[in-house]
């Protein structure tokens, strides 16, 4: 007999509409938290945003990224991020790295002295290390980029909620898209309260946040749609708590097995891309929240149809006579 695993038991019966009125507040609370985290701190800008210039290096010894950042920490550049470079078209001794560095205050761009002086620290490292390029983003590329990362974000919201409304209703697609839009803010709002460096890396975090909190709502949509056509006179209430209840285990297993992956990678994949994972990782947990206390909350509260079907059955029960004029 083979062995299954049962994270969460049948007939689950937990009524997680009891708790709607708090949870729905809290979520309230966390967004103006947040809007106004960001506007009295403001967010920690990455070189994608504040403007900066990236150093492609390369070398026939491997990189050492943590030699490379002792080297450059006496000259004060502040915000410098050191990734290795990985391509399979690279020689056997082709070792690239890329340095970023911010802007310095008051300054649109790293001046050649500094650039300079990286160099020189990085070839008292590695004597064989060679600079075939070095590229600035000035402080307009980067306004443009923080337009289009805001644009890309609320593209993603609104063809989303037209998504959902085109498959479902419309109360569904408000829930949908104030569901999303909470999860973003209040990831934000994590960003700005820790002051965690905000780039283009974390745009396609919050948009991946978008993605998996959407798969998740969209699965007890689904449910709640078929429940509404199987028990017609069941009240609303009852069926979205049938619906999260049905669909707990599969959201258990995806955000547990996702979330195990996202903890590792926080402690061991370095600093290049811990804010990335951080972002993902809080967002499954708020965007799981959210699909229930959020998304659910406001479906309720909007009322939805409870006849569907019932137009194409009386088309198809109708006469095709019914609707001819006697002649005389």
């Amino acid at each position: 007999m083979a062995f299954r695993l049962k994270l969460v038991p049948d007939n689950t019966k937990i009524d997680f509409l009891r708790w709607q009125v708090p949870t729905f507040g809290l979520s309230v609370v966390l967004s103006v938290i947040s809007v106004v985290l960001m506007l009295v701190m403001g967010m920690n800008y990455g070189i994608d945003f504040k403007g900066g210039t990236t150093i492609r290096t390369e070398s026939s010894q491997p990189v050492d990224i943590g030699a490379y950042r002792q080297a450059m920490s006496p000259l004060n550049l502040g915000d410098v991020t050191i990734t290795e470079v990985f391509d399979p078209t690279f020689r056997a001794d082709q070792n690239v790295a890329l340095v970023r560095i911010s802007a310095q205050e008051g300054l649109e761009a790293v001046t050649p002295e500094t650039i300079n002086a990286v160099e020189a620290a990085l070839q008292e490292v590695d004597p064989s290390i060679t600079f075939p390029s070095v590229e600035s983003v000035g402080p307009k590329v980067s306004g443009e980029l923080i337009n289009t990362a805001i644009y890309s974000v609320l593209a993603a919201l609104v063809g989303i909620s037209a998504y959902i409304w085109m498959r479902f209703e419309w109360q569904f697609a408000v829930g949908a898209m104030l569901s999303l839009a909470h999860d973003v803010l209040v990831t934000l709002g994590l960003f700005a309260l820790f002051q965690l460096k905000f780039d283009l890396t974390t745009i396609a975090a919050l948009l991946t946040i978008v993605g998996y909190s959407i798969n998740d709502t969209v699965v007890v949509f689904d449910r709640l749609r078929e429940n509404l056509i199987k028990y017609k006179t069941r009240p609303l209430r009852d069926l979205i708590n049938l619906s999260v209840n049905e669909t707990l285990s599969r959201t258990i297993i995806t955000s547990g097995s996702t979330l195990m992956v996202l903890v590792i990678m926080i402690f061991l994949g370095g600093d290049v891309i811990r804010e990335f994972v951080l972002a993902i990782a809080f967002g499954i947990l708020i965007g799981t929240y959210s699909s229930i206390y959020v998304a659910k909350n406001l479906v309720l509260w909007l009322g939805v149809r409870r006849d569907w079907g019932k137009k194409d059955e009386a088309k198809k029960n109708a006469s095709p006579f019914s609707g001819a004029e006697e002649s005389p």
